[in-house]
């Protein structure tokens, strides 16, 4: 795991080389606030249904009141950050979202780790310690995210790839056979086509041998949704197939 200022670097085992940008403690702050004014939202609504407790003991409901606030100020973060991949209401209005610091799956004991250290990260008022700690850390994280080993990433809006300059006007022999190509796309997923085109994009930041396994499983996909003539997938790589299937997908027909 590499990085330059700003930018956390991570290499695969399979070759393939991540960069993300990192969310600065400014930025993480904005969000923070979009959330806070979501959670006040939240809290002052159920504080309202616990004040008929009140006609029982105002003590108790005072703490009723109390325990609400922690509870949501605690769970929104995790509900959010676990259905939403690592985003709450703020990060995904700023385009941010919470990464493990590895590149592996976001793990649901991470989230809840790193939003329980929030108590500690805020003390002793508008998060001084998490702020002071993600200013000195290299990858802005403050103390949360270093017990669940996770990062803030910058999300940025992906521009649309170039899908001449990907083709490169080679021919297609699977476009021969339009009511298959049609077939083809009613079967494949935005999943799967986002993928095929994916690995086009980045086909040249893997290794060799990494660039030909991920063509020839993605290939492999493909051809179990639909079945060509053998005389429109002979003696064209794996490579080659996927881009012609990314045409199809993406091209209309």
């Amino acid at each position: 795991m590499d990085s330059r200022p700003g930018t956390l670097r991570i290499q695969t085992p399979e070759g393939i080389s991540f960069a993300f940008v990192l969310a600065s403690p400014i930025s993480r702050m904005l969000a923070w606030f979009i959330d806070f004014l979501c959670i006040a939202g939240i809290s002052a609504v159920l504080s309202q249904l616990a004040a008929v407790l009140a006609l029982v003991s105002p003590d108790f409901a005072k703490g009723a009141v109390m325990l609400i606030y922690f509870a949501i100020s605690i769970g929104y973060g995790i509900v959010f950050e676990w259905r939403w991949r690592g985003q709450t209401l703020g990060k995904r209005i700023l385009r941010m979202r919470v990464l493990d610091a590895r590149g592996l799956h976001l793990e649901l004991h991470q989230i809840v780790m790193r939003n329980l250290l929030r108590a500690i990260d805020s003390l002793p008022f508008f998060y001084a310690v998490g702020g002071t700690v993600s200013l000195l850390n290299r990858y802005s994280q403050r103390l949360g995210d270093l017990a669940g080993n996770t990062i803030v990433i910058r999300n940025p809006k992906m521009e649309q790839p170039d899908l001449d300059k990907l083709i490169k006007g080679r021919f297609n022999s699977l476009l021969a056979y339009p009511h298959l190509a049609a077939r083809l796309r009613h079967a494949a997923s935005p999943l799967a086509a986002g993928i095929g085109l994916e690995a086009l994009t980045r086909r040249e930041e893997l290794d060799p041998l990494a660039r030909v396994t991920l063509f020839g499983e993605i290939a492999n996909h493909y051809r179990s949704l639909v079945e060509f003539p053998a005389e429109a997938t002979e003696q064209i790589s794996d490579e080659q197939y996927v881009r012609n299937v990314v045409e199809i997908l993406f091209r209309a027909a």
